[in-house]
């Protein structure tokens, strides 16, 4: 029996397609179109980085008001406790108003002493300015007049002296001059209060802004009223807006100290490499958004973007 040709057929091998003539044309245009755009978005991002003054240096600054004691004394009472938040004219602390009561009650009575010499010597000096010439000299009538209006003067001195004993006695109560929150609170009841020294600190957190230091170089970019991007560190996928209040128009120089005699002080030492210098600007947050927590010192990156809105 002969075998079927079809047993006896040898497979033959698939042929590879043949290549696309237009394929290598297309590997080329987007080669061509992908250095493009690369160089496109390297051109952006420095133009962007030359032409919009930025810096890593910025601060968020507050008011911080320190507090201090108008009188001297023992502290009774605080009334607050550290981070707590108090409004204007909240009681903070109290200092014990034993001897100032004393000395307003030694006050008023020196005032009712002197008024009673006052009486007593213009009484008198109106007795004698009705007698006649022939009783009593003119001198007499003069120096009786003269005691009187000394003693009106005393009575003015001892009460200027009562006001001031109440006006210290009021200030055994300690409040709160601004609204804010407590902060640097180291007081307990039974230390000592010294008179115009600092015993606690509220920060003014309502009134916020950022400091931001720009090389000197860039000053010539910003301008007052220019729009502001603010990037807090503590929030870094949120960007708060803001605009230029001003620029600082001084820093401290190290040269311009003077010595003892009067002369500047000048550094013998100079390095060829000149560092630009760093110049405080002003920056107003226009608004600070739900959940944006500000605490003064935080650290912020501030880019000026441009013409203020209107």
């Amino acid at each position: 029996m002969f075998d079927s040709p079809q047993r006896d057929a040898v497979p033959q091998q698939a042929k590879p397609p043949a290549p696309r003539p237009y394929m290598p044309v297309f590997s080329v245009l987007a080669t061509i179109l992908v250095a493009i755009g690369a160089v496109w978005i390297g051109v952006l991002a420095w133009t962007r980085y030359d032409t919009t003054p930025w810096t890593r240096d910025a601060r968020v600054r507050a008011f911080a008001v320190a507090i201090a004691p108008e009188i001297s004394g023992r502290i009774d009472q605080v009334d607050v406790r550290a981070n707590q938040f108090v409004r204007k004219g909240d009681v903070l602390m109290r200092i014990d108003p034993s001897d100032f009561e004393n000395s307003l009650a030694e006050a008023k009575a020196a005032l009712a002493a002197d008024q009673a010499t006052a009486r007593m010597k213009f009484a008198n000096a109106r007795r004698r300015a009705n007698l006649p010439s022939i009783a009593v000299s003119a001198e007499s009538q003069e120096n009786t007049q003269a005691a009187a209006l000394a003693a009106a003067a005393a009575v003015a001195g001892a009460k200027a002296r009562v006001a001031q004993a109440l006006l210290d006695l009021k200030r055994t109560v300690v409040r709160a001059p601004v609204t804010g929150t407590i902060t640097n609170l180291t007081l307990h009841a039974g230390d000592y209060a010294h008179a115009g020294q600092s015993a606690l600190t509220v920060v003014d957190a309502r009134d916020s802004w950022i400091t931001a230091y720009f090389e000197e170089t860039e000053l010539a970019r910003i301008k007052p009223g220019a729009a502001a991007r603010i990037k807090l560190m503590a929030y870094p996928g949120r960007i708060l807006t803001g605009h230029v209040q001003g620029i600082g128009r001084g820093i401290s120089v190290a040269d311009a100290q003077a010595s003892a005699g009067g002369l500047p002080v000048v550094n013998p030492v100079y390095s060829w490499v000149r560092l630009s210098q760093r110049i405080p600007v002003h920056i107003a947050i226009d608004h600070v958004p739900a959940g944006i927590f500000l605490s003064a010192g935080m650290t912020a990156t501030v880019r000026i973007v441009g013409a203020r809105r209107p």
